[in-house]
C-alpha cells in the first residue's frame, strides 16, 4: 500500500526537487520501510512544472495557504516548505506574519484534524539565529541545535514562531513534527527573488550566464550555505527515521559549507576555466549586508550528523553540481526557460 504526501510550496525550486524525488519513489516516512508514492498533492501560489504537473498522481491546489489548507485531503506526510521569504518579509510586516505564520497555523490544524496523526516536516531557517546588538557575538560565533536563537529580523520571528508551533503541536499528538532549519540554498537556478540570501546564487548563476551580478556584500564576508542535493537530503531524512531516532522536538540545524562569496569567485572560476568572476560588481548593501552578517556563518549539526548528513566538501563541488544537472536540459546556465 502506498502513501499519500503534501507538498506545500511545491511549484518553487526546492519544492518541485521534493516533487520529482517523490514521484520517482519509493519513500520512507516515520521509521517504516520504503513505500510508493500514490498521490502528491502541491500546495502553492503558483502552478506546478508540467513534467510534474503532467503525472496522474499530482493533484495541485492553487491558492493562499491560510485558504486552501482545507482543501489538501489527508495525508501521511506534509512538507510544508511554503514561505514568504526573507527581504519580502521583512519589507511587508503583514506579508510576512500571513504566510508564514497564519499559513502554518493553517495547515496545523489542518493536519491535527488528520485521524492518524502525519509526519510533518517544516523547512525552518538559519535566519532563526541573529547577532544580537546588545551582545555582539565574536568572530568565530558558532551555532548549533540548542544555541538560542534570537532573530533579528520579521523572517526569522516568523519561522521561529513556527518552530514552536509544531513542537507544540508534537507535544499534543496532532503531529509528528520534524523542523529542519535550512541554510542559505546555492546556487538556485532561475531569476533572483527577494531573499536577502539570493546573491549567493547569482553570483553564480549570472556570471556563468555572461551576465553581471551585484554582491551586496564585502567579499570575504562569512556565509554559511548548502547544495540542492544536500538540502533535499536533509529534508527527506527528517521524514524518514522515527520518532526516536529523531528524538528532541526542538528544530534540528542542517549541515552548512562555510565560505565567503570571494571563495565562491574563484571556485566558480576554476570549475568554469575562465575567470567569470569579472562580472560581479562588488557593492556594499548596508540593508541586505545587515541581515547577512547578522547570520551565523559557522553551524554545528550533532543531530544531522547522527542521522548520516554531511555538508559538501567545497563549493568548487556545488558548482560542479550546478552545471551538471541543476538546470533545466538544453538550456545554458542562467538561460531562459529556467524554473
Amino acid at each position: 500500500m502506498g502513501i499519500r504526501v503534501i507538498v506545500t510550496g511545491g511549484a518553487g525550486f526546492i519544492g518541485t526537487l521534493l516533487a520529482r524525488r517523490l514521484l520517482a519513489g519509493p519513500v520512507a516516512a516515520g521509521g517504516a520501510g520504503p513505500a510508493a508514492v500514490d498521490e502528491v498533492v502541491i500546495a502553492d501560489l503558483a502552478v506546478p512544472p508540467p513534467d510534474v504537473a503532467a503525472d496522474p498522481r499530482v493533484r495541485a491546489v492553487t491558492g493562499d495557504l491560510a485558504d486552501v489548507a482545507g482543501e489538501l485531503g489527508t495525508a501521511d506526510v506534509i512538507f510544508h516548505l511554503a514561505g514568504v521569504v526573507s527581504g519580502a518579509a521583512e519589507a511587508d510586516f503583514d506579508l510576512g506574519m500571513h504566510g508564514n505564520v497564519d499559513g502554518t497555523r493553517a495547515l496545523l490544524e489542518h493536519a491535527r484534524a488528520h485521524r492518524v496523526p502525519p509526519v510533518l516536516v517544516f523547512s525552518s531557517s538559519l535566519a532563526v539565529f541573529g547577532a544580537d546588538p546588545a551582545a555582539l557575538p565574536g568572530a568565530d560565533w558558532t551555532v548549533g541545535d540548542d544555541t538560542l536563537p534570537r532573530p533579528q529580523t520579521s523572517y526569522g520571528i516568523q519561522k521561529f514562531i513556527a518552530e514552536q508551533f509544531v513542537a507544540d503541536y508534537t507535544r499534543k499528538g496532532f503531529v509528528r513534527g520534524r523542523s529542519v532549519r535550512l541554510m542559505t540554498v546555492s546556487v538556485r537556478p532561475g531569476r533572483p527573488n527577494a531573499a536577502a540570501s539570493s546573491f549567493m546564487s547569482g553570483i553564480i548563476r549570472e556570471p556563468l550566464a555572461g551576465l553581471r551580478a551585484p554582491c551586496p556584500v564585502p567579499p570575504d564576508t562569512p556565509v554559511a550555505l548548502s547544495s540542492p542535493s544536500r538540502t533535499l537530503e536533509g529534508i527527506l531524512r527528517a521524514a524518514a527515521v522515527s520518532d526516536a531516532a529523531w528524538g528532541s522536538r526542538t528544530a534540528l540545524n542542517l549541515p552548512a559549507l562555510t565560505t565567503t562569496p570571494r571563495s565562491m569567485a574563484a571556485a566558480m572560476d576554476r570549475v568554469a576555466g575562465y575567470p567569470a568572476s569579472e562580472l560581479i560588481d562588488w557593492t556594499d548593501d548596508p540593508v541586505i549586508g545587515a541581515m547577512v552578517r547578522g547570520w551565523p556563518a559557522r553551524v554545528e549539526a550533532r543531530r544531522a550528523a547522527a542521522l548520516s548528513l554531511l555538508p559538501e566538501e567545497s563549493f568548487d563541488a556545488i558548482v560542479r553540481q550546478y552545471l551538471d544537472r541543476d538546470h533545466e536540459p538544453g538550456e545554458p546556465p542562467g538561460g531562459a526557460g529556467w524554473a
